[in-house]
């Protein structure tokens, strides 16, 4: 990431001690209600990294479908490989050992600007969402 940033985004270790702990800085996508900030944000690698998934936490405070309240970002490729327990989504959209953090990031840009109101972590958000951006004359 160094040699070849990706824009939107920058990410390093906190600590140059330990490899499983990064921050990113995500800078908001444009034409999105996010354009123009900058939120803070750790990826927290398990000790069995590329075999299961990172976790992803907003550190700055962050109104989002795909977002819990407590930072927490939910999106199929930091869930769990396999099967869902509950049907909703393929194997193939889940945790893959060849995403990196490149991946990762472009996801939750992508999450940024089109959230995922079917499978929301923050229901607040993505019933003001659905009324407020996508049907706004219901």
């Amino acid at each position: 990431l160094n040699k070849n940033p990706v824009e939107g985004f920058s990410a390093g270790l906190i600590d140059d001690n330990d490899l499983y702990r990064w921050e990113v800085l995500i800078i908001g996508p444009p034409d999105t209600l996010y354009e123009g900030g900058v939120f803070k944000a750790h990826l927290t690698f398990p000790k069995d990294y590329p075999l299961r998934p990172p976790k992803m936490k907003f550190i700055t405070e962050i109104w989002h479908p795909n977002v819990d309240k407590n930072g927490d970002v939910c999106i199929s490729i930091l869930h769990e490989p396999g099967e869902d327990k509950y049907g909703y989504e393929k194997p193939e959209e889940r945790w893959l050992p060849i995403h990196t953090v490149e991946t990762i990031m472009i996801s939750v840009i992508s999450m940024l600007a089109d959230p995922n109101g079917d499978s929301p972590a923050n229901v607040d958000a993505a019933v003001r969402w659905s009324h407020e951006y996508i049907s706004p004359a219901l």
